[in-house]
């Protein structure tokens, strides 16, 4: 096997492998010393055919398995004798004109990552914020409970209907005086001034009394689900069968009873600690920006520009997405399509932090435990059928880049908790309006002058590690784990959604 190197530019690397004939042909009657005893083949013994025979029977076949088994070999050589360390798969182009009997030439070409020094960790310096949940805020939430869970009984006979009422309704609805599919249904609970219905259909409903029927007219939002529907004026024939009032709900130890708690300083303590999680789970995101936003501030390298492009690509299709649901798509993607370099911008530190944060794990020998693994692989499970979670157990334990991105979070929150305790933390007692203002200024500080990568020099790396192998055309590979691979783009600023605002569209 003869490799030679193309190019070494900055983190590209490209080199010519050079496979000889021979080393395939014994690669193939390897493989028909390995299968020939199973085959079967009528006037020869088990085991006896003759090898000729077999690879007359099997011989594109055989030849094919001994090319990817050379290309596989071929590339994890060229990753260890020159000490590589692959940004992504690398790409495998077969010379044009190869054939059974010839050579194979291989042009292997890849990004590498770049050689970061192990960054120091002293002068990181970070503010908690902390949210006390006070007592008024609990009875909020205990009353806003208590209005959800109201139950409503019947109102006197001829009272008109308010808002804040129930009524129970037949309707039917129509496009010009045609009944439409969906629009018709019976004994529909429906509480006034609820925002259930589209605009415009409660409200015509308020001071209707029980056997009385009307018909009224709305207008479907611009933006409903139905395409049928949208923007179109429509007639309901209403009959009102119906009012009903709600009752008043006492927030005592017999309302936490009807929620299967013991008392109401119960119901009290679990909301407590449903608002106290949630303020925790906003510190630890004002602080996580704040320490990413350190570490890109004192860290400047290249990075691979096919990370870029895979993390660019990521941000734009979710851009593109939420563009297509406002109001006026075309407006809201020229707004994005103005903004595509600030993106890229964004995908360049979102990798360059990526990295970073790798880095500093395995020099700190950070690690997902196997039992971590396992949870995680248990609760990416639940998504998929009953009958089909064997098949993805299999396949995240076969593939190390699926099992890499379903680690990547956890793995990257384990790395952000080891420079939490490295920190200087200062504790600070703020409001939730200050600590959501804290949140969004480092969010625009952190999408905001971001420079794209610079040229990078032409220097080898020093380090290797497991790398991942590639799959080009006739020769295709599996892949093997990459340095621990994290996702800083999950607790980095997010990126800006589409501009334009969007319709109301309640049903």
């Amino acid at each position: 096997m003869q490799i030679v190197e193309n190019t070494n530019e900055g983190l590209k690397r490209a080199y010519t492998v050079t496979i000889t004939a021979k080393d395939i042909a014994a690669k193939i009657d390897g493989e028909v010393a390995k299968i020939a005893p199973q085959i079967r083949m009528p006037g020869f013994r088990p085991g006896k055919v003759p090898a000729n025979l077999v690879k007359k029977m099997h011989g594109p076949s055989l030849h094919q398995e001994a090319l990817n088994t050379s290309v596989r070999e071929a590339i994890d050589k060229v990753v260890a004798d020159n000490q590589l360390r692959p940004a992504m798969q690398p790409q495998i182009d077969l010379a044009e004109g190869y054939e059974e009997g010839k050579d194979a030439a291989l042009t292997v070409s890849l990004e590498v990552l770049p050689a970061i020094a192990a960054p120091s960790l002293d002068g990181l310096k970070l503010d908690r914020l902390v949210v006390p949940v006070s007592d008024a805020e609990v009875d909020e939430q205990v009353a806003k409970l208590a209005a959800g869970a109201k139950s409503f009984t019947d109102a006197k006979k001829g009272k008109k209907a308010e808002t804040g009422d129930q009524v129970i309704i037949d309707f039917v609805g129509k496009l010009n005086g045609v009944e439409f599919e969906g629009g018709s249904a019976q004994d529909t609970a429906l509480e006034l001034g609820a925002g259930r219905f589209i605009p415009g259909f409660e409200e015509q409903l308020v001071g209707s009394k029980e056997g009385e029927a009307k018909t009224i007219t709305v207008t479907f939002p611009a933006d409903y689900p139905a395409e049928n529907l949208k923007g179109q004026d429509a007639t309901f024939d209403i009959t009102v069968k119906a009012v009903k009032v709600a009752g008043e709900t006492n927030l005592d130890d017999e309302f936490a009873k009807t929620l299967g708690l013991t008392d109401l300083e119960q119901l009290k303590g679990l909301l407590r600690g449903q608002l106290e999680q949630e303020t925790a789970g906003l510190t630890r995101t004002q602080m996580k920006r704040a320490l990413l936003d350190q570490l890109a501030a004192g860290h400047d390298f290249d990075v691979p520009p096919s990370m870029v492009e895979a993390e660019f690509g990521q941000i734009w299709q979710q851009l593109t997405q939420e563009a297509q649901n406002e109001e006026d798509p075309a407006a809201a993607l020229k707004e994005i399509e103005d903004e595509k370099d600030e993106y890229r911008s964004i995908a360049v530190r979102r990798v360059r932090l990526g990295l970073l944060l790798s880095e500093i794990g395995q020099a700190n020998n950070v690690e997902v435990s196997q039992q971590e693994m396992q949870m995680l692989m248990a609760q990416a499970a639940q998504q998929y059928r009953q009958e089909d979670r064997q098949r993805f157990y299999e396949y995240v334990q076969q593939d190390p880049m699926a099992a890499a991105q379903l680690r990547a979070p956890l793995y990257e929150d384990k790395v952000v908790d080891f420079l939490f305790d490295k920190a200087e933390v200062t504790e600070k007692t703020v409001t939730r309006d200050e600590l959501q203002a804290a949140i969004e200024a480092e969010e625009t500080a952190s999408t905001k002058d971001v420079k794209p990568a610079k040229k990078a020099s032409a220097k080898k790396t020093q380090k290797a590690e497991p790398v991942a192998k590639a799959e080009k055309s006739a020769a295709k590979t599996e892949a093997k784990p990459k340095p621990e691979k994290v996702s800083a783009a999950a607790g980095d600023a997010p990126v800006k959604k589409a501009p334009a605002k969007k319709a109301s569209s309640k049903k």
